[in-house]
Formats: C-alpha cells, sequence, structure tokens
C-alpha cells in the first residue's frame, strides 16, 4: 500500500491560536476514505475545534473501535494519544483510561454498527455513567467496509444501492442517549460545519457525557434517490431547532447565527453556551420535550439537527464515585493497596 506524507513545513503566514500552533499542528495523516466521504468533513470540524479551543494536542486521548469512522482517528490530532479497540469496545477500554488518568481529555470516535449493532450495550453504560468525554458517532446508516449493508439506524423504508428496501425499525442513538443519562445530546450533519464546529467545542468543554450522532453519508453506498442518509435528502429535511455560539471563559468565538430568542447555558469551567432558538417553543434543558421533539420529526421523516438536550448541572463518573482528585496512575503502591487491615475495615463498613 502506498502512503501520502503530508509536508512538515508549513507556511509562516498561517494564523496561530493562544498556544502557537497552527490548523495544521492538529492534523493527522492522510485521509486513505472515499473521495466526499462525510467522515473527513467531521475530521475537518474537529482540528477546527480543537484548534480555536487552544487544546494542547498531547493532553488529547482519541479512542475508537472498528469501521470506516473508526479510522479516522488516525487523520486528526497526529500529537495526541490514540487507542483503535475491538469491535465495540470502545466506550469501555476509554471508561478504563479516564478512570486511571482524569486529566486527559477524552474524545471517543465510532461509527453506527460500532455503536448501535455490536457495541449497543456498552454505549448505553457510557451514557449513563456519565464518563467526562466527547462521543462521536459518525452516522451513514451502512456497513460501509462490508459493501453496504443497511446498519441498524438505516431508516424503516429507505432503499440501498441495489434498491432492497430496509424493513425494520432504526435505533435513533441520540434518544437512547438521552433516556440512558447523556447529558449534552445532539445531532449534526457533516456538510453544515457552521452547525459542528460549535457543537464540538461545546461537547468537549461539557463535563459528563456529551453525545453527537453526525449524520455523515457515504459516497460509496449511501447517496442515492431513496437514502434517508444521503446529502440530497438531509439537506432537504434538516429541521435546526437552534444554532449554538460558543463561548469560552476567555475569549468569545464569534460565529454568525440566524437572529432568535438566545438562551445562556453556563457551564462548569465557565464558558457559556449560548443557543438561538429555531424553533421558538424547544427547550434544550428538558429531557422529555428532547424525546417527544425527537418521536415527532422522526414520524414527519425530518432529520432534528442542533443542541437536543444539555443538563446544565451535569457531573461526571469521577463525582459519582467521589475518586480522589489526583489520577490514579499517579497514585503509589502503598495509596492503592493499603494493606489487609485497611481492607478489613472496609469490609466491616459494608456489614
Amino acid at each position: 500500500m502506498t502512503y501520502i506524507a503530508k509536508p512538515k513545513l508549513h507556511h509562516p503566514t498561517l494564523p496561530k491560536n493562544k498556544l502557537g500552533y497552527t490548523r495544521r499542528d492538529y492534523e493527522g495523516k492522510v485521509s486513505t476514505l472515499c473521495a466526499g466521504c462525510g467522515h473527513d468533513s467531521i475530521s475537518a470540524a474537529l482540528i477546527q475545534a480543537f484548534w480555536q479551543l487552544d487544546i494542547e494536542p498531547h493532553r488529547v486521548a482519541k479512542l475508537s473501535g472498528i469501521g470506516c469512522s473508526s479510522k479516522t482517528p488516525d487523520y486528526f490530532l497526529g500529537n495526541s494519544h490514540g487507542f483503535n479497540t475491538v469491535h465495540g469496545r470502545m466506550p469501555s477500554v476509554l471508561t478504563g483510561a479516564n478512570l486511571a488518568n482524569r486529566d486527559l481529555i477524552y474524545l471517543g470516535v465510532s461509527g453506527d454498527g460500532d455503536s448501535a449493532s455490536i457495541g449497543l450495550g456498552q454505549f448505553a453504560h457510557v451514557m449513563r455513567r456519565g464518563v467526562n468525554m466527547t462521543y462521536i458517532l459518525e452516522n451513514n446508516g451502512v456497513y460501509g467496509l462490508t459493501k453496504g449493508q443497511f446498519s441498524a439506524t438505516a431508516d424503516q423504508g429507505s432503499k440501498s444501492k441495489r434498491g432492497v428496501v430496509n424493513p425494520d425499525t432504526p435505533i435513533d442513538t441520540v434518544s437512547l442517549a438521552i433516556m440512558m443519562g447523556a447529558s449534552f445530546a445532539a445531532r449534526s450533519f457533516s456538510g453544515d460545519k457552521a452547525q459542528l464546529v460549535p457543537l464540538a467545542e461545546a461537547a468537549i468543554a461539557h463535563r459528563g457525557a456529551a453525545f453527537i450522532d453526525v449524520v455523515s453519508p457515504c459516497v460509496a453506498f449511501n447517496n442515492h434517490t431513496g437514502s434517508t442518509k444521503s446529502y440530497d435528502y438531509v439537506r432537504a429535511h434538516n429541521e435546526a431547532v437552534n444554532r449554538l455560539d460558543f463561548w469560552p471563559s476567555r475569549d468569545a468565538i464569534n460565529i454568525d447565527y440566524p437572529a432568535g430568542e438566545v438562551v445562556e447555558v453556563p457551564q462548569h469551567d465557565g464558558s457559556v453556551l449560548k443557543l438561538r432558538k429555531l424553533a421558538p417553543e424547544y427547550e434544550p434543558t428538558d429531557r422529555v420535550s428532547a424525546l417527544t421533539a425527537l418521536a415527532e420529526a422522526a414520524r414527519h421523516g425530518e432529520v432534528l439537527t442542533g443542541l437536543l438536550y444539555v443538563d446544565p448541572e451535569a457531573s461526571d463518573m469521577h463525582a459519582h464515585l467521589n475518586t480522589v482528585i489526583t489520577p490514579l496512575n499517579r497514585l503509589g503502591a502503598k495509596q492503592l493497596c493499603p494493606g489487609g487491615a485497611a481492607l478489613a475495615k472496609f469490609n466491616d463498613s459494608l456489614r
């Protein structure tokens, strides 16, 4: 196989963030995905988000499973930590890493097969445990690596490239994430960078389980008439409930959004989510309203996008378990294994 290496020298006039890094410093290897794949647009959005947030790449741990989507972490943040797990097991590996070192910023990248089929159970549990992570699901409705069979997120009645109609009920991963306890849940479209970049920034800043389902058309197997995951279908049926402006605790990131009612949602780190409501009645902090809106949109064949649910008072797994502030990987043997007397005392407290 032939690999194309990116040049290491950058043009001296490229814009730099507060760390002195250019956007190129957040890139990875050259993508080997099909030309026009929506996944590459998601990679570009993540590069932009981390660059704008002034996050040092080595502070990020990116984990993935198996599939076209799970290859993408190789294409961004080349200087960060990375771990490619087995099929559907990214959430449990990330949970273990997060428990061992809470100081890293965790990014999980998965696909609709990796998360909604073999990894469905792990997906549910990482949401309910409130693991402090950003979970990006690159959702194209097909198994691209095995020639385009329907995945569990394919809409009932949608057609494959060969004209086969999907008879099965789809799994709505956003609804499932909200029901299982995600404190930040959103849906976006790989072709809408203006929406996806600030959503990614907000998810990265959020403390708790942050989930973004990104509809990402597969140009090889699922971008045709009859597909509900194609570019044309999503553009024609996209119903945005809000537009997000993310304000870090230091300087504002100014992005132009349609006018409308503005709702401010303060975050734990001092940042602020500013939501410009496009649907006046939509309330993103109400879990039941979010689930109702998703079900109603699905009934009308609409793709509901934007920040669909956020809990301003969310906490994460470390708060639930009352773990020590010092990351476990920095504790010595004496702290981690205090001896039989300490174990006996703890056991007595449970009786």
